[in-house]
């Protein structure tokens, strides 16, 4: 067990340690609720965190990326009128003036200041939490639409190199270290079938035909902290996979996770489809902020970038799947080909609709 007094002290030197609690539903990091009070009896709380150095390699690279990133979103939230304590994270830094503490274990500590009056929801409970989701994220794109993405590294490499990802699934079914090729083959076939679509948005970054952004990665409900008085989403949070990237990436795969009319691992297909109804929701919440400064490149690489993203995932965890899940957690037998599936039904789904999905896009460009 942490010390965690001795690791806030750190930090934090001019009030006393109460306790630390874990909090969040996480599954990366390691997150506790400390609270704190002061010589005058008042209690005020931070976000203790351990970063999970065996996922992000780079703490240190991390941690420039994201004090870069929100000193950044305070200069323009203040500029904007804004309450840059309350619209994006701020990071305390140790008594010596860092941005983590490394402990005798080789474990890396962060603190935030903890945003009172907010909350989280783990999944959309109507159409308006997407519209919504859509607008926080439009506007943490659009903020950081002129960021040197430059002076970013990237956290996880290669994190959406669909084409790296494709090579990583072609060289598991030339392995085959599970003996499970022959189970899928009809998955196999689906994912080769479309080889040629892992290349289309990595060709147009690489070529400069389409810009690169800060891109936030995991772009789901849960990761907007929500106004508990407006039910507004307030700021954005969980920046550990700001990266280079592109704008399509964050719009795919909120599309991915939020659009879907079932699980992310249901096992009955025929309930697995792509709403056309909440594409629309999101559609229209993220272009009211982000049609400012999208390309045109960009807003055509919107609707095929869902498709690309919910492409990817589905070839990552069949990858795993043929690999003996070794890198998503699984909670039953041939989980991951149940991830796979629902992914791949998406794919076709949004195929289907593609012509609906880029009329949509260009309603609200």
């Amino acid at each position: 067990m942490a010390d965690f007094q001795f690791i806030v002290s750190r930090f934090i030197t001019d009030k006393d340690f109460l306790h630390a609690l874990p909090y969040g539903e996480g599954h990366i990091n390691d997150t506790y609720s400390v609270c704190l009070q002061d010589d005058e009896g008042v209690i005020t709380r931070i976000i203790l965190q351990r970063i999970n150095h065996y996922v992000f390699k780079d703490p240190v690279g991390l941690m420039n990326n994201i004090v870069g990133v929100t000193t950044f979103l305070k200069e323009k939230i203040a500029a904007e009128g804004g309450d840059p304590e309350r619209e994006t994270l701020t990071v305390i830094p140790t008594t010596t003036g860092e941005y983590f503490y490394k402990d005798g274990e080789g474990n890396y500590w962060r603190v935030y200041k903890f945003i009172e009056n907010a909350l989280t929801y783990q999944s959309c409970r109507n159409a308006e939490d997407f519209y919504n989701c859509g607008i926080s994220f439009g506007k943490f794109q659009q903020m950081l639409s002129d960021y040197d993405t430059t002076k970013l590294v990237e956290t996880i490499p290669d994190f959406h190199n669909t084409v790296k990802r494709f090579e990583a699934l072609k060289q598991a079914i030339n392995e085959d270290k599970a003996g499970r090729a022959g189970l899928v083959q009809e998955e196999i076939r689906f994912a080769l079938e479309r080889e040629k679509d892992a290349g289309a948005l990595v060709e147009l970054l690489e070529s400069g035909k389409m810009p690169y952004r800060v891109t936030h990665n995991d772009t789901k409900l849960n990761n907007i902290l929500i106004d508990k008085k407006t039910g507004k989403g307030i700021c954005v949070i969980d920046l550990d996979t700001v990266m280079p990237g592109a704008a399509c990436y964050d719009f795919g795969d909120s599309i991915r996770f939020g659009a879907s009319t079932a699980a992310e691992d249901e096992t009955d297909l025929s309930k697995v489809s792509m709403s056309l109804e909440l594409f629309e929701v999101f559609a229209k919440g993220y272009l009211s902020v982000a049609r400012e400064f999208l390309t045109p490149v960009e807003f055509e690489s919107l609707a095929i970038g869902a498709k690309i993203m919910t492409f990817e995932c589905g070839i990552r965890f069949l990858t795993d799947y043929l690999n003996g899940d070794v890198y998503f957690k699984i909670h039953r037998e041939h989980h991951n080909l149940d991830r796979c599936r629902t992914q791949f039904k998406l794919v076709q789904d949004m195929e289907q609709k593609m012509g609906l999905m880029q009329e949509i896009v260009k309603k609200y460009r």
